[in-house]
């Protein structure tokens, strides 16, 4: 069997460890990769924009199955492409991306099928925008509705830093195109959760639950990032309360796409906000989340090369139920220097060894020079820890995170606080994501 797994992130070095997992004989290709994939696959030089490169490469090789893993390669098409020439592709087509590159698309769905979700409205003139804030209540979110690389939402304590965002999303256009169009939505209290789904056009398949940190700072303060860490399970992680999530927001919007002659198949990223009046969605991703991914994957342990199969060849799902194997798993990210304002680079990287029962580090942003490994970005390794509970998973990611060396590396220590602090949470938020009032985590 031949596959190819597109991107070169820690999503991607997380698919390239499950590939290989289930299917041990298979050739894998990663285009472009990253230096922690070798040994996993091999690494091809063309970009993941390159549809045109990626086609080529896949009808030559004789693939069987293609991953798609970033969002940007899925927004312009390539599975609509793939699929046309008869290539086998994981990953929803043009129409079922807009879930993720359209907040304004996903949110008029999400209100026609009713799932619940932030009251909002849309914008395509700065002014009218401005004119909006002024009478809307504090705080509120800014999002720029096409793809950012993660930062394009902005929580606004004011309608000031509202303003601000607004200004910089639509006239100075810091997100490109992506901030041209603009939701505006009210401010959503309580605590974020993801929920993954494996989606085959018709029903939609639940993954293990996890947890991310979006701000760079301890204590979820700083700016938006790709992501600075996760966990998984995270509360509630309990089969009924994911059965509502399915039933509630994944199935209506799976409905809904079906209904419009564009059924979604692949994965399904729901990142909720676990509210007083239950969760509601913030977002939609059509594909994995990055670092989610490096805990959710090393923690499924049925085979998920079958089910990606079924979907890439439009068969059905039904009766799969992945299993997961037991224990915790807690990512830290290990970012350059100046993120995720600047991103630097060309840093040499010291990475001991581990035990891979007990860590994995997960590349993302690295590159090899003149024979040494080095930084290429701004979010540079994902140690993902694992262990019986939370805490002995939380405790072996940072210890080994403090072992590995670069020039200006940056991380947090806090990954996890909502399960290993849940102190800190308002008792109405600890009751949200732990019924029982106790911490899970072993």
């Amino acid at each position: 069997m031949n596959l190819l797994i597109i991107g070169s992130g820690g999503r991607e070095h997380a698919f390239a460890d499950c590939l290989r997992r289930d299917a041990p004989n298979a050739t894998i290709y990663a285009a472009p990769g990253n230096p922690g994939m070798l040994g996993k696959a091999e690494l091809v030089d063309i970009q993941a924009a390159d549809i045109r490169g990626l086609l080529d490469f896949a009808a030559a090789r004789r693939i069987d199955l293609t991953v798609v893993g970033p969002e940007a390669p899925l927004a312009a098409g390539i599975a609509d492409r793939f699929a046309e020439a008869g290539l086998p592709v994981f990953g929803p087509d043009r129409a079922g991306a807009r879930l993720e590159a359209s907040k304004a698309f996903a949110k008029r769905l999400m209100r026609d099928c009713g799932v619940p979700t932030a009251d909002h409205e849309t914008f395509d003139e700065a002014a009218a925008a401005l004119d909006y804030v002024a009478g809307h209540e504090e705080p509120l979110v800014v999002k720029a509705s096409g793809l950012a690389a993660g930062k394009g939402a902005i929580v606004c304590e004011t309608r000031g830093e509202a303003r601000t965002a607004i200004e910089e999303m639509m006239v100075d256009r810091k997100f490109g195109d992506a901030g041209g169009r603009v939701v505006i939505e009210e401010f959503m209290r309580g605590v974020e959760l993801s929920v993954f789904f494996v989606a085959d056009g018709e029903r939609a398949v639940p993954l293990l639950t996890s947890r991310d940190y979006k701000r760079v700072g301890e204590g979820d303060r700083g700016p938006n990032t790709g992501g600075m860490g996760a966990y998984s399970p995270a509360a509630p992680a309990n089969p009924d309360f994911v059965d509502e999530v399915r039933r509630e927001i994944a199935q209506p919007v799976l409905e809904a796409m079906a209904e419009s002659g564009s059924p979604y198949r692949g994965f399904l990223y729901a990142g909720l906000m676990l509210t007083a009046t239950g969760p509601r969605v913030v977002e939609f991703n059509c594909r994995m989340g990055d670092p989610e991914t490096q805990v959710v994957l090393p923690l499924t342990s049925s085979n998920l090369l079958e089910p990606m199969l079924r979907v890439a060849h439009g068969d059905s799902l039904a009766g799969w139920r992945p299993e997961a194997a037991p224990g915790h798993a807690l990512v830290t990210v290990l970012a350059s220097a100046g993120y995720p304002e600047s991103a630097d680079s060309g840093r040499p990287i010291e990475i001991p060894a581990f035990d891979p029962g007990e860590v994995r580090v997960f590349h993302a942003g690295t590159a090899m020079k003149e024979g040494r490994l080095v930084t290429a970005g701004g979010r540079v390794l994902g140690i993902t820890g694992f262990g019986g509970t939370l805490e002995e998973a939380a405790r072996r990611s940072r210890a080994a995170a403090a072992r590995i060396r670069f020039d200006g590396a940056h991380s947090r220590s806090d990954i996890g606080w909502h399960e290993l602090d849940p102190g800190r949470l308002a008792p109405e938020e600890s009751a949200r994501i732990h019924p029982s009032g106790t911490a899970s985590g072993g």
